[in-house]
This record gives C-alpha cells, structure tokens and sequence, in this order.
C-alpha cells in the first residue's frame, strides 16, 4: 500500500520501456455512481495509477472542464466522506491501482488532518496532490501522511528556480508532479516548447519519478510526454470525453485505451 504501491507501478512501467499513465478524474461526475464506473473502466482500461479528484467549490488551479465537473459534483452532494465511501467500493470492487486524492487544502483541512489521512490510508488511498498546499506549510500533513504510510506529492511549475525545484523536491515523496505550463489545467492544441529543458532541470535535483499533468490531450501529446518523463496525467480531456457520452464508463474506458495505445507505441 501507499508509497510501496505507488514505487512498483512507475517501476512496472519503466520495465515495460513507457511511461506510466495516470488519469484525473473528479467523484461525483457527471454523478457518484457514474463516477464509479468510469474510474472502474479506467482502471480496466490500463491507468497505471489514478488521481481521484475532490470535488471543490473553488479549484484555482484547474480550467472551465474540470471546474465544470466539481461544480456539479458538488451540487449532487458529493462531499469528501463520500469520496473516502467511493474510494473504499473501488478497492472492494478489485481496483488495484495506487489512487491518489487530489484536491485542495480546505476540504482537508476542515475534516482533520489526521483524520483524512488515517480514514484515506484505511478506504485504500495512497497519497494525496495538494495543489495549493506549499512544502512550507505543509508540516502536519507530512507528518500525518508518514504515520499511514501515504505519499504526499507537491508541484512545480515551468518558472520554479532552482532552489524552488530543490526545496520541493526534498519534500515530495511518492513522485513529483511537474505542471507543463503556466495557466490552468484542460486540453491544448500543442505542448511547451521548453518542456524537454524543464524536466531536465527537474531530474538533475531529484531521483524521484515525473510526472507531467496540464494541457495533455491526445495519444499523440501522451507519447511525446512519455519519452521525456516517468508518468503522463491527463484529466480534463478524459472528463469531456466522459461527459459528453451517454456512456461515460464506455467512453471513459475507450480514451484510457487511447492513451495507453499511445504512450506503449
């Protein structure tokens, strides 16, 4: 469990010569029992590892897709106790994959530290993402997530110094999440022309995989991400391709199928 898990599946990948391919996608979207089944077809689909995105009334980081999505999540009642409920039916139902919960710090924070962390570790989770959460404040969520055995990934962005890149890497523990771009997340026509140099800069202050989220749409994008870094996170586009079907599980199912297609070629 936790952080073993989450070591053994970039470790799989990396023994298959790809990388690892992690999904975002939000509870409660476009409903909870929806949600369930789309992240049940994407783990049967070949995700590697899964971000379960918490719903929130306020995501700074995330673009219209994904705000779209927490917003009507939200409105369906879906609160973190009930996210921690549909992460314990996943691991019930036989998903084996690590489950990261991404979400932001308040939600955490009003249900207890410790709390969610020890109820996370006991559904089934792995670790969390914290998006707003810098390493500066986050002494007792580390502290908390090393006492159940999770990881606690932070981010970095394009304009990190180096630094910035050291201080954060010496507090990620899981992988490190590398966000491609300035600006939110959702689909974009290309990737950064300065990507490459980024990971570089990254890998040379860190042993840590990397994972690269924000603006990945396509197999095509995956696989270009895929022969620069460890791990290849796509949400909002896997979001859209759900919401938009009468079938989310199905379409779901067949974008992973996509995308995992892609990185392996």
């Amino acid at each position: 469990m936790g952080l073993d898990r989450i070591t053994h599946a970039f470790v799989t990948a990396r023994g298959e010569g790809r990388a690892a391919l992690m999904p975002y996608f939000t509870a409660g979207y476009p409903d909870l029992a929806a949600s369930e089944a789309v992240l049940c077809a994407i783990a049967d689909a070949g995700a590697d590892l899964i971000e379960l995105g918490i719903p929130f009334s306020d995501p700074l980081a995330d673009g219209p897709t994904i705000q779209h999505s927490a917003q009507v999540a939200l409105e369906h009642g879906v609160t973190l106790a009930r996210c921690l409920e549909l992460l314990a039916r996943l691991r019930a139902r036989g998903v084996a994959q690590p489950i990261l919960l991404m979400g932001y710090v308040n939600p955490f924070l009003a249900y207890g530290i410790e709390r969610v962390t020890a109820d996370a570790a006991a559904a089934g989770a792995d670790g969390f993402i914290v998006p707003d959460l810098p390493p500066e404040e986050a002494a007792e969520f580390e502290a908390a997530c090393r006492a159940h055995g999770l990881a606690l990934v932070f981010l970095l962005a394009p304009t990190s110094t180096p630094e910035r890149i050291a201080t954060v890497a010496g507090h990620s523990t899981g992988f490190l999440y590398l966000v491609s771009l300035i600006g939110v997340t959702g689909a974009r026509t290309g990737l950064p022309t300065d990507l490459a140099d980024f990971v570089r800069r990254v890998r040379q202050a860190s042993s840590l995989p990397l994972g690269v989220g924000f603006g990945i749409s396509t197999p095509a994008q995956a696989r270009a991400v895929g022969y620069l870094a460890d791990g290849v996170i796509i949400g909002s586009a896997l979001i859209k391709a759900a919401g938009e079907s009468a079938d989310p599980a199905g379409a779901a199912g067949s974008f992973v199928r996509g995308l995992r297609s892609g990185i392996r070629d």
